[in-house]
């Protein structure tokens, strides 16, 4: 049988059960991962339980409490489904992530609801990145169901720690010997295939003063007024960072954000602390370790008049992901077959977004980042109010990922 019958037999096949798969997308938004608090593992239960009943039983791997209390979470169980064909081909790890930030506010449907309208699927993770438990489990099932002899293997990794940096999730998984794929294909959207993304460094900055009563502050010393010195300097390096150009199309320049401050005790006292909590997104070609020691200097060189003190912790350091040699394994057949269904030629790119693809990339597993999704994190919602998928992407983004692996694992 020629490639293109199985191609048209895999699509077939999908379009057979696809209201299977929508249902199956439904079951994994009701189950909220909110993260805070980060209580993901009946979430994988659940999961583990759909797969079971569809013959894809999953090994679930828990990680130690102490592990996930250290990490400010409450519980995470990673699953895998491990598929094992004939020798000589490769394993190829498709890896989607449950945990998500919680809702907010300013819904018109349910954050778990996975309410249908329109063609589009509501709820939190509908886009990112449950949709693409939904893709990676149906292109498997595409694939086995043509009952072709195949080599290599396939490996689902559901996990539950992208939200806080991976590193008990996929790099949990990586560190215990659990996994060692010889490609990975990882959530992502359905317009392009990404190949590189930004890094991030996350600090906590905590600016010590003493407390006083406002009728004498002279008394005290002016925790916020130290903080806005510092916060000053941190936007002049800002507006130094987009003289800074990354050749990566897709990805501009670094750039620093203060997403949170905490401080004072009442509208009447002289504030003694104050603590600031910045994200600094870093280019590929940027070095994270220069990244963290330029910042720290410039927070030194703002303080250094400063009559209190200041502490700063790293919270986080996710490197870039860059392309590896055997990264076109993946990204050929992808685009390939993204152009063949979607009747338009698909990019690759980078995307100023952090993941725990990098991880992968960082035990040289060559990746790709490709899934159902908008051509934008913007039109999907995610991270928002009513964040949904439209459901032709989803069926049309299975169909890639089921035909890119038969490429990959049919014999020649």
């Amino acid at each position: 049988m020629s490639k293109d019958a199985l191609y048209q037999q895999l699509d077939a096949w999908i379009e057979a059960h696809f209201d299977e798969e929508v249902a199956y997308l439904q079951a994994l938004v009701q189950v909220p991962t909110d993260t805070p608090p980060g209580n993901n593992a009946p979430h994988a239960r659940r999961t583990a339980e759909l797969l079971a009943a569809m013959g894809l039983p999953a090994e679930a791997h828990a990680v130690p409490q102490a592990e996930v209390e250290a990490a400010g979470l409450q519980s995470i169980t990673n699953l895998i489904v491990r598929r094992r064909y004939g020798d000589g081909g490769p394993v190829v790890a498709l890896n989607a992530h449950g945990d998500v930030v919680p809702p907010g506010e300013g819904w018109t449907h349910g954050p778990y609801s996975g309410d249908v309208e329109d063609g589009r699927l509501y709820g939190r993770a509908a886009a990112v990145s449950k949709s693409d438990f939904a893709t990676y489990t149906f292109a498997l099932r595409a694939l086995e169901a043509l009952q072709r002899p195949l080599k290599g293997g396939v490996e689902l990794h559901f996990t539950y720690d992208e939200e806080f940096g991976g590193e008990l999730g996929p790099g949990w998984l990586l560190r215990q010997g659990l996994t060692r794929p010889d490609l990975l294909l990882a959530a992502g959207f359905s317009y392009q295939v990404v190949t590189a993304h930004n890094g991030c460094l996350q600090m906590e900055l905590t600016v010590h003063g003493r407390m006083a009563h406002a009728a004498i502050p002279h008394t005290g010393i002016d925790a916020l007024q130290g903080a806005v010195t510092i916060l000053n300097a941190l936007y002049a390096q800002n507006e130094r960072y987009r003289q800074v150009r990354s050749r990566v199309p897709g990805i501009e320049h670094p750039y620093l954000n203060v997403g949170r401050i905490e401080g004072g005790t009442n509208t009447n006292v002289v504030p003694g602390k104050v603590v600031l909590r910045l994200d600094r997104r870093m280019i590929p070609e940027e070095d994270p370790v220069e990244v963290e020691a330029t910042l720290r200097q410039v927070i030194a060189d703002a303080a250094a008049g400063f009559a209190g003190t200041v502490e700063v912790r790293r919270l986080l350091l996710a490197r870039s992901l860059q392309p590896l040699p055997g990264h076109e394994r993946l990204v050929a057949p992808l685009q390939r077959h993204a152009q063949a269904v979607f009747g338009e030629a698909i990019p690759t790119s980078g995307t100023p977004l952090y993941t725990d693809v990098r991880l992968y990339g960082e035990q040289g597993i060559p990746a790709a980042i490709y899934g159902a999704g908008p051509r934008t994190v913007l039109e999907s919602n995610a991270k928002r109010a009513d964040e949904h998928l439209v459901l032709a992407d989803l069926r049309r983004a299975t169909q890639v990922v089921a035909r890119t692996l038969l490429d990959l694992l049919a014999p020649d």
